[in-house]
Formats: structure tokens, C-alpha cells, sequence
């Protein structure tokens, strides 16, 4: 493939205007996942757990490669799967080092178990390459209404607990000696995570659901330190990536993942790069100002 041909795989908006109205639902969807994984990417960074949302990606893949197979709802096992790796790591990995070890332990078995149920599938092979890089016209009218309320929990369950959430997140062991319930807090936590890993992997896949719940946010920390701020800026950044994804993705012949994914990653390098301009200018103004003090 030369590069003009790679161009026109990649982007091709000669029928767009007609295209667009059919993935209205698809647009809807990455709006509601880009406000969710925003909200709960603060927190998965606060604690900590951007690799426990690989691990429970994987089993989410399974869950949803079983429905696949069954005839059931993808979206219905895909929360399965993702519900059951999230209140297992919340149970049985509380502490970073036993919980990265149970991760590194559920992540090949859930991947395997996909690839099993994947193999055993005989229906269309596009269902099955739509599980791991995410598919443009996958969401119909159920699947958005489905998703919708399940977003609709997370968002509400996490503002119901965001205090003690933050407390409990940003300093555990003051949080528990106050009398925070610190472990239902994580296992209610990881529940939504759950959850919010289930909603993603409709949009993105279960390889690149990182590009959702864990970038923006790592772009937001890096020109803020607002608690506020950081939380709107992830939104935003996690809004522009999934939905501007789509509408990149509806001009081409690829998957959805790659366009969500880059477009994610360069808002990451933009910030990566406003901040090393903010540094390098605070920088020169302390020296100055030393510079003025000494003289």
C-alpha cells in the first residue's frame, strides 16, 4: 500500500453528509462514555488502578465474547465480566502489590477465555474484530437506552460519594482513622469501574479501553492541579476523543479504536507540552527573581 492509498483508507468524506444521520446512536453512546470515563478516570489515577482497568478490560472481553456466543446481549456479559473482575479485585487486592499480582494473574485468563469463545463462534467475523477494536454502528436503539441508564448510575452513584471518595482516595489510611469506610468505599468504587469499563469497550474495544478512562485524565493533571478543573478538562478531553473519534472513523474504512486512541494521545502530547512550557517559564522567572535578590 503506498501512502496516497494508506490517505484514502483513512479518511474518505465523500459520502459523509449521507453517513452521519446512521450513526446518530454511535455519537450519542461516545458522548455518554466520554462523560463517564472523564468523571471516573480522576479517581482510577488518585488510587492508582490504571492497570486494574486493563485486567478487568479482559475480562469484560470475555464476558462479552460468551454472550457473543450464546445469542445474549454483548452488552449484558460485557458488564457480567466486568462487574465480576472489578468486586474480585476489590475483595481480594486492597493493597497495590496483592492487587497488581491477582491482575497479572486474571488478565491472561480472561483474554484466553475470549479467544476460546471467539473461536467457537461462527457467526460474522466483524462481530468478533468489533470486541477488541470497537465498531462505529454496533449501538443501536436498546443498546443506547441500556447504556444510557447504566451511565446514569455511575454518574450518580459517584456524586453521591465523591467526598469521602476523595478522602479516601487522596489519603486512605487519615481517611480510615476519621472514620471513613475506606473498603466499602473501594468496593463500591471498583463496582463503578467496572461498569464504566463495559460502557467504554462498546466504543473502543477491550485492547484501547486505557484511551478513554485513563488518558484524559493523565492530560488533565498535567496542565492543572484544580481538583475542579481537573475533572472538567478530563471530561472535555474524554468527550473530543470519543466522539471526535467517530466522526473521524465515519470518513474512513478502519475501526473506531485507531481514531479515538490518536486523537486522545495528541491532546496528551499538547498538555505534555503547554506544561514544559509552563515549567521552563517558571523556570526563568525564579532565576530571575533570585538574580534580583541577590543583587
Amino acid at each position: 500500500m503506498d501512502l496516497r492509498s494508506f490517505f484514502d483508507a483513512v479518511f474518505d468524506f465523500s459520502d459523509y453528509g449521507e453517513l452521519l444521520p446512521l450513526v446518530s446512536n454511535s455519537i450519542w453512546a461516545a458522548a455518554i462514555l466520554g462523560l463517564v470515563g472523564g468523571l471516573i478516570g480522576t479517581f482510577v489515577l488518585m488510587r492508582d488502578l490504571a492497570f486494574a482497568v486493563h485486567g478487568i478490560a479482559e475480562l469484560s472481553f470475555a464476558g462479552a465474547s460468551f454472550a457473543l456466543l450464546i445469542g445474549v446481549n454483548v452488552v449484558v456479559g460485557s458488564l457480567a465480566g466486568s462487574v465480576a473482575a472489578a468486586v474480585l479485585l476489590a475483595v481480594m487486592g486492597l493493597r497495590a502489590r496483592d492487587r497488581n499480582s491477582i491482575i497479572g494473574v486474571i488478565m491472561p485468563f480472561g483474554l484466553g477465555l475470549g479467544i476460546l469463545f471467539l473461536g467457537l463462534y461462527e457467526g460474522r467475523s466483524a462481530n468478533k474484530f468489533g470486541l477488541l477494536t470497537g465498531q462505529i454502528v454496533a449501538v443501536d436503539t436498546v443498546q443506547l437506552n441500556l447504556l444510557a441508564g447504566v451511565a446514569a448510575v455511575v454518574v450518580a452513584a459517584l456524586l453521591f460519594i465523591w467526598r469521602p471518595l476523595t478522602f479516601a482516595s487522596a489519603d486512605p489510611d487519615l481517611a480510615e482513622a476519621r472514620g471513613v469506610p475506606v473498603r466499602t468505599l473501594s468496593i463500591v468504587f471498583m463496582f463503578l469501574l467496572g461498569l464504566s469499563v463495559a460502557l467504554s469497550i462498546q466504543v473502543v474495544g477491550a485492547l484501547l479501553v486505557l484511551s478513554l478512562l485513563i488518558t484524559p485524565a493523565a492530560a488533565a493533571l498535567l496542565v492543572t492541579s484544580s481538583p475542579r478543573l481537573v475533572v472538567f478538562l478530563s471530561v472535555l478531553f474524554a468527550l473530543a476523543s470519543s466522539v471526535g473519534g467517530i466522526l473521524l472513523a465515519l470518513g474512513g474504512r478502519i475501526p473506531i479504536s485507531p481514531y479515538v486512541t490518536t486523537v486522545s494521545f495528541a491532546i496528551y502530547l499538547v498538555c505534555r507540552v503547554i506544561r514544559r512550557m509552563r515549567g521552563g517559564h517558571r523556570r526563568r522567572e525564579l532565576s530571575a527573581n533570585t538574580a534580583t535578590a541577590a543583587a
